[in-house]
Parts: structure tokens; C-alpha cells; sequence
């Protein structure tokens, strides 16, 4: 009964050795484009990004366009001119007759004088649009910006995690290959050789999957940069920041008076109220009517030859006053007002959450014996001597190795998550606290 359920395993780790295998044969053929290495640390990231990141240069283009109504705001209105000539004569049966002194020439000259300051409010409301513009870009570059910084480091540590992952699959190739020429000397069991294959087979699966997360992050880097799709994106970084207490000397509410300071959608949303209550002054200006000042000459067709005018002229607002633009002017304000309070409410809570998460992060980092990684590292070495030596056993063997690499892909992760909720501060404040 023994030798029967034995039989069974074999055959279940034999079929899923098979299955991985093929996986791992069709993922390692499959043909790849040309790379070349892109070796870059956070700094030259940055530079890299502002200069070729399509968003920005439309964003900046907004910023010209929106300046350009500044311009428009200032002009004045063009005055009008108009002539008039005597067509027909019927007494001489000519057209335009001008003998004798009979042709009919009339003229006009008009100039709109705008009243209640509507230019000047015009200018303050495109000035105000401008700045609006201009956080509009600020906050854009915030975003952006967080997104490259984290997928900087979420890179570079799922890259660290790879290596470790390259080097177990590289010891239990060889320790495979070894197995193999053994088997065939009738040193070793068959069972144990599957072992050792499946336990490979296992870890290149997990190592594809690896990869094709690092596939994604760095798309969407090279996107931001506007790097080649055929770029090997390899981060430089060297600070890991294990057992540094950078929080405890950054009080939260200095963090929330920096986000007040600097936060470019929390100026937005100020300035709106401003932008909407500008707009309601110059609606209210918009009801009183402007004055039209004219100057005309008319050869012969008044009361006397050649007759100069002046006048002026203006809508009575009687019914149209700009009511409706006027009440929808004051809606806006109201929902700026709004706007900004949730705006503000929303800040608060973001940095209160990001604060406390990277609290966590930090303090559970710091819990790990700072030894921890490098003996690991060494231990590993000397029990991949001691199993060759037939010191240990097979299962002792592979129980070292999956412990291994789940110690090192978690403190990879704690790293990450510790340097990521840094990051989330930065962008919470809008300043650069943490991780200069």
C-alpha cells in the first residue's frame, strides 16, 4: 500500500515537472527584440522626464494659450466708420452724380466706451485664469512625478528580488545537473532528482511572473521618459534606509502646514474661488449698459448742407440686466466655496493615512535584525556546500532555500513598502521631505 501511494506521487511530480518545463522551454524561446541597458540613478530619472514627457509640453502649451487671453483682455474696442454715397440721381438720370455739386456723401464715426470697469475686470479674470493654468501644470507635474519616483524604486527592488531568485535557479541547476550523473551511477534516488526539478521548475515560474511585473512598471517608466520600448531600464540606487527613524523628527502637523503651502490643487481650488468671484463682479458689470459716442457728416441730405453730428446712444436694461448670467455666477462661487472645504478636508485625511502608513512601514522594517540580509546570504552558500557533502538531507535542503528567498523577496518588500509611503508623503505635502 506504500509502494503504491509512493507511485502516485512520482507520477504527480513528474506531471507537473513536465507541464513547467514546457513553460519555462516556451518562455525562454520565445524571441525577444534587441535591449540596450539604460543604467540611470533618481536624479538623471528626473532630468530625463522633464525634458522629454509629452504631458508637460502640452500642459506647458496650455499655459502659453491661457496667457495669450491676458493679451485679448487689454485691447481696446475698434472704432467703426462708415460711408455713404448717393446711388441714383433721378433728376439727372445718372448714377453716383456728382456734378454740379447734386452727389450725396454721408459718414459716421462710432467708439464703444465700456463702463464699470469691465476691462479691467476682464484683465484680473484672465490673470486669474493664467494662474489657474499654472497649478493646473503644478499638480500634473506632482502626479507625474510621484508615479515616476515609485516605479523607480518599485523597480529597482523587484530587481533585487530577481537577482535572488537568478542565483537559487542557478544552484539548483547545478545541483540538478550533479543529481543527474549520480542517478545514472545509481548513487541517488529518482524520487529525489524529481525533487530538485520541481523545485526549479517552481522557482522559474515564479521568476516569469517577477518579470512580468517588471515588464509593466517599467513600460509605464519609459512612457513617462519617453524611452525606447527596446530600453533595459536598470535603477541605480544605494540609500535602502534600514533603521533610519526619519519620521520621528517631522511632526504630522508640520506636514499638513507644508501641504498647505505648497499642495498646487489645494491653490487651485483657492484660486477658483477667487476666478468665480471675479466672474461675478464683472457679470454684475455686464448689466450696465455700455455708451456709444458718434461723430457723423452729411453733404446734402440734412437740414443744412454739409452737416457735422455728435451723439451718443445706449441700451435702456429694461429687460435684460444679465440675470441669468449673474445667478449662475453666484452658483459657481458657492461651489468653489465647496470645492475648496472638501479640498481641504481631503488633504488633511490623505496626509493623516499616508503619515500612519509610513509609520508602519518604517517601524516594521526596523524590526528586522540589520544582520538579517547578510547571513542569509552567507547561509545559503554553506548549506549548498553541506548538501553536497551529504551533511543534510534533500528536504532540509530545499525547506533552507524556500525560506531563503521568502526572508529575502519580504524584506525586498518592506524596503519597497517603506520607501513607497515616503514617497506618498512627498506627494500628500507636495514637497520633497523624504528620499531627497
Amino acid at each position: 500500500m506504500l509502494d503504491l501511494k509512493l507511485a502516485k506521487n512520482i507520477c504527480t511530480l513528474c506531471c507537473i515537472c513536465f507541464l513547467q518545463s514546457n513553460i519555462i522551454f516556451a518562455q525562454e524561446h520565445q524571441p525577444l527584440p534587441p535591449t540596450d541597458t539604460l543604467r540611470v540613478d533618481l536624479r538623471q530619472t528626473e532630468k530625463m522626464f522633464l525634458e522629454n514627457n509629452l504631458q508637460l509640453l502640452a500642459q506647458k502649451y496650455s499655459i502659453d494659450s491661457a496667457r495669450a487671453t491676458i493679451i485679448t483682455a487689454k485691447l481696446f474696442d475698434n472704432p467703426q466708420f462708415g460711408v455713404s454715397s448717393g446711388l441714383y440721381n433721378p433728376t439727372t438720370s445718372k448714377f453716383f452724380d456728382y456734378s454740379n455739386g447734386n452727389g450725396e456723401v454721408a459718414m459716421q464715426l462710432s467708439q464703444l466706451i465700456k463702463t464699470a470697469g469691465k476691462r479691467n475686470k476682464n484683465i484680473q479674470l484672465a490673470k486669474t485664469g493664467v494662474a489657474l493654468t499654472e497649478y493646473q501644470f503644478a499638480d500634473l507635474l506632482r502626479t507625474l512625478e510621484y508615479t515616476l519616483r515609485n516605479d523607480f524604486f518599485n523597480i529597482y527592488y523587484l530587481r533585487e528580488t530577481q537577482k535572488v531568485y537568478d542565483v537559487e535557479i542557478g544552484s539548483l541547476q547545478t545541483t540538478n545537473r550533479a543529481y543527474a550523473e549520480q542517478l545514472q551511477k545509481g548513487n541517488v534516488s529518482e524520487l529525489d532528482l524529481i525533487r530538485i526539478q520541481s523545485q526549479q521548475y517552481t522557482l522559474q515560474a515564479e521568476l516569469a511572473t517577477l518579470q512580468n511585473n517588471i515588464d509593466d512598471v517599467e513600460s509605464e517608466l519609459k512612457l513617462l521618459l519617453r524611452a525606447k520600448a527596446t530600453i533595459y531600464i536598470v535603477p541605480q540606487y544605494e540609500g535602502a534606509g534600514d533603521n533610519q527613524q526619519v519620521l520621528t523628527e517631522v511632526p504630522l502637523q508640520s506636514l499638513v502646514d507644508s501641504a498647505y503651502q505648497n499642495r498646487a490643487d489645494l491653490k487651485m481650488a483657492k484660486t477658483a474661488v477667487t476666478f468665480n468671484q471675479q466672474n461675478l463682479a464683472l457679470q454684475k458689470a455686464l448689466a450696465v449698459p455700455d455708451i456709444n459716442i458718434d461723430l457723423g457728416y452729411d453733404r446734402l441730405g440734412s437740414y443744412v448742407n454739409n452737416y457735422n453730428s455728435i451723439g451718443i446712444d445706449f441700451p435702456l436694461p429694461f429687460f435684460n440686466r444679465n440675470q441669468g448670467n449673474i445667478k449662475q455666477a453666484k452658483i459657481g462661487v458657492q461651489s468653489s466655496q465647496v470645492q475648496l472645504e472638501s479640498t481641504q478636508d481631503a488633504v488633511e485625511s490623505q496626509i493623516a493615512n499616508s503619515y500612519l502608513g509610513a509609520v508602519r512601514a518604517e517601524r516594521l522594517l526596523n524590526s528586522f535584525d540589520p544582520r538579517f540580509a547578510g547571513n542569509i546570504s552567507h547561509l545559503i552558500g554553506e548549506v549548498t556546500k553541506n548538501f553536497q557533502s551529504h551533511n543534510i538531507s534533500l528536504l532540509e535542503f530545499t525547506d533552507f532555500y524556500d525560506t531563503y528567498k521568502q526572508n529575502v523577496v519580504q524584506l525586498n518588500n518592506l524596503r519597497y513598502n517603506r520607501v513607497s509611503q515616503l514617497e506618498q508623503l512627498n506627494f500628500t505635502t507636495g514637497t520633497r521631505i523624504f528620499n531627497k
